[in-house]
């Protein structure tokens, strides 16, 4: 069976926080309850790439739901990167989420990805107020 996206649930969350383990990024298995919140906050859309039940990729985007939309994570398990399981996770949660367009900030070694894909460059920051 191919690899298939459905939206994130509870019983996901155990996939989802390992891919993060994998990749470093500590704030999802930090704390379970508030990232399961996180996932599934409203204008929030999360999808999950299964292959045979298993979390091998997950992707998180933020939406207006009619203009904008923004790409806060994508995650492919290592293993499983360049079989179009990112591109099916990212096309899944634009069609879920609406908008006319993505915006992404692209990680060190990721721009390939994107670049792929029909795109306008444009530079960005990602700021922490307060800090």
């Amino acid at each position: 069976m191919p690899v298939q996206c459905v939206a994130f649930g509870p019983e996901h969350l155990a996939g989802v926080a390992a891919l993060c383990v994998e990749e470093s990024w500590p704030s999802i298995p930090a704390d379970p309850s508030r990232a399961e919140r996180a996932l599934t906050a409203p204008g929030t859309v999360t999808v999950v790439a299964l292959d045979d039940g298993a979390v091998v990729g997950f992707a998180t985007m933020l939406s207006d739901g009619e203009i904008q939309a923004y790409l806060s994570m994508l995650v492919v398990t290592a293993a499983r990167r360049g079989q179009g399981i990112g591109r099916l996770l990212v096309e899944d949660a634009f069609r879920r989420a609406g908008g006319l367009r993505v915006d992404v900030l692209a990680a060190e070694g990721s721009e390939g990805f994107y670049a792929a894909m029909t795109h306008r460059r444009l530079p960005g920051f990602r700021v922490y107020p307060g800090a």
